[in-house]
């Protein structure tokens, strides 16, 4: 049974940094590519990154991705947040909505002063 759950979400100021962790368990991640994903309040589900592509452009320069096969965890590195970063993230065994067929519960990260 795959199971993906995310961690490291929480209230940040503006300019501020998170790191989100997505760990899985009955699926060993270097065989699949995890992705992140966001809602915002009253926005539809978007994608953000998966290794090597963004599909958030607005993310570009601030948000990376990284693994760490040993304990397999995916992070998202967010740096520089903003307000309009505020939505709940989560990561999805998939790069795209459309590929995406193992979720994680969701965690809010809120950019606020």
């Amino acid at each position: 049974q795959v199971q993906l759950v995310e961690s490291g979400g929480g209230l940040v100021q503006p300019g501020g940094s998170l790191r989100l962790s997505c760990a899985a368990s009955g699926v060993t991640l270097d065989n699949y590519r995890i992705g992140w994903f966001r809602q915002a309040p009253g926005k539809a589900r978007e994608g953000v990154l998966c290794i090597g592509t963004y599909y958030a452009t607005s993310v570009k320069g601030r948000f990376t991705i990284s693994r760490d096969d040993a304990k397999n965890t995916v992070y998202l590195h967010m740096n520089n947040l903003k307000p309009e970063d505020t939505a709940v993230y989560y990561c999805a065994t998939g790069c795209t909505l459309v590929e995406a067929d193992h979720w994680g519960q969701g965690i809010q990260v809120t950019v606020s002063s």
